[in-house]
């Protein structure tokens, strides 16, 4: 059987707020590049990614990058439907992001029921601007969120990980 017909493929949605860097993450782990130029999405993009894993099947990640928001709407609420993981993005320069991306994921669960998910707390290049608090950390702790600190800008953390969301599909 060829490696290719063993091929699985997932719908991986990636949520967040306005302007967090959910294109600009995407980008840089399907394509490894960045662009300062801000582009809003509207309604959704779609990118595939082969995630290559050592002696094992690659997975194909089809990845839905949802159009910036605080409150799902039915349209986004449909472009979940199916989807095998997410990648919640917040900005942390701006808690507020922070806040919005924790009540998606609970609006998500409510919806759709757990699906396996990824939190990236983006721009970690801009760290000093930061206004990420020990106690939101800790209210995302207790909402069952660990965020990675990555920077689409940099790539740090970025593919490391969105990989390990993708080896959690795989199983």
């Amino acid at each position: 059987m060829s490696q290719e017909a063993d091929l699985r493929a997932f719908k991986v949605c990636v949520v967040g707020d306005f302007a967090v860097g959910k294109t600009s993450t995407v980008e840089r782990w399907v394509k490894n590049e960045f662009s300062d130029k801000y582009l809003t999405t509207v309604g959704v993009k779609i990118d595939t990614k082969l995630v290559e894993r050592p002696r094992l099947t690659p997975v194909k990640l089809v990845i839905w990058d949802i159009a910036g928001t605080d409150r799902f709407a039915e349209i986004e609420f449909a472009y979940l439907r199916g989807s095998d993981g997410l990648i919640l993005v917040a900005d942390g320069t701006r808690s507020e992001t922070v806040e919005s991306a924790l009540r998606l994921r609970s609006d998500i669960e409510a919806s759709h029921g757990a699906i396996p998910f990824v939190a990236l707390l983006n721009k970690s290049d801009l760290s000093t601007a930061w206004e990420m608090g020990d106690d939101l950390l800790a209210r995302s702790r207790d909402a069952g969120v660990e965020w990675t600190n990555c920077s689409a800008k940099t790539g740090d953390n970025v593919n490391q990980a969105l990989n390990n969301l993708a080896a959690r599909l795989a199983g």
